[in-house]
C-alpha cells in the first residue's frame, strides 16, 4: 500500500495547519498505566499526517498540537499533546 499525505508547508503566521481524513475516528485511553491509542485507517493516516507535519523543517521547538474529546478525539478520551523537541 502507498499512501501519500497531504503536509501543509509550516507558515509562521498561520501556524501548523492539520490535515484530517475524512470519517476520521481515534480514541485515546489511559488503562492500567499504559496510553492505549486505538483508531480507524482514517484515523491512522490523520495521526502520520500531524507528526509529518511536526516533523517539517522550520517548524520550531516547543511546537504542539492539542487533542481532546472536544474537538478531535471521540468522546471519554484523554487529552493528548504531540510535541516537537
Amino acid at each position: 500500500m502507498k499512501v501519500i499525505l497531504n503536509i501543509n508547508k509550516y507558515n509562521p503566521h498561520s501556524g501548523v495547519i492539520l490535515n484530517w481524513e475524512e470519517n476520521y475516528k481515534i480514541e485515546i485511553k489511559e488503562e492500567h498505566g499504559e496510553i492505549v491509542i486505538s483508531a480507524n485507517k482514517e484515523g491512522l493516516l490523520s495521526l502520520a499526517n500531524h507528526f509529518a507535519n511536526l516533523a517539517q523543517d522550520g517548524i520550531p521547538v516547543g511546537s504542539h498540537i492539542h487533542l481532546d474529546q472536544y474537538n478531535s478525539l471521540e468522546e471519554g478520551s484523554c487529552d493528548v499533546i504531540l510535541q516537537k523537541i
